[in-house]
């Protein structure tokens, strides 16, 4: 059973990087499996020998919960989550294959293994160090040129609030009368001397 690359779009999804490692968390596995996050948590608890190490599954902290933007939490705002989920890595999910025996969770974890795959094969590898330091430069340079792109917007910002309160000033100025001028003015000069 050959499965096209766009059925794998919604687990692919579903994928996350946390701890610089590509992982799906426990309640996604969890509604892709059928079953209930808690019950999928107990079978690793039961049989957490085979899940030691960060390399197959680790809980997931509340600050890099909010830093990674998690858009499948099916949580109202303000509301708290009673337990962290557990992110699993690729080993991890190839290990609750053994864990959940159902005909299910194993076809579903041969779509997830392809999911894996796929998103391995389909980034482009850094192929040495020297090129995650040109990186790392070219992300340094960025975040400078930044930095000085605001402080000039910042002063322009300012320049123009002086332009502005010149102008309100120039508003709010009486102006008085421009004294009149031509052959009726001379008349009524000569008149009121």
């Amino acid at each position: 059973m050959n499965k096209k690359m766009n059925d794998l779009e919604p687990i692919k999804r579903k994928i996350h990087e946390i701890r610089g490692r590509r992982v799906m968390l426990d309640f996604d596995l969890a509604d892709a499996y059928g079953v209930d996050t808690s019950q999928l948590k107990r079978q690793v608890r039961r049989n957490i020998e085979r899940f030691e190490g960060e390399d197959f599954m680790f809980e997931v902290t509340r600050e890099e919960l909010s830093r990674c933007q998690i858009g499948t939490l099916n949580i109202k705002r303000g509301q708290n989550i009673k337990y962290l989920p557990f992110a699993f890595t690729e080993l991890g999910v190839a290990m609750l294959s053994s864990v959940l025996t159902s005909t299910i969770a194993i076809n579903i974890n041969r779509d997830i293994m392809r999911a894996f795959v796929d998103i391995r094969q389909t980034l482009p590898a850094l192929a040495t160090k020297k090129d995650i330091e040109d990186l790392q430069q070219r992300i340094k340079a960025l975040e400078e040129s930044s930095s000085i792109t605001q402080a000039e917007v910042e002063e322009t910002k300012q320049e123009l609030n002086q332009v502005y309160e010149a102008l309100t000033q120039l508003g709010e100025k009486k102006q008085e009368p421009l004294p009149e001028i031509g052959y009726t003015a001379i008349q009524k000069r000569r008149q009121n001397e």
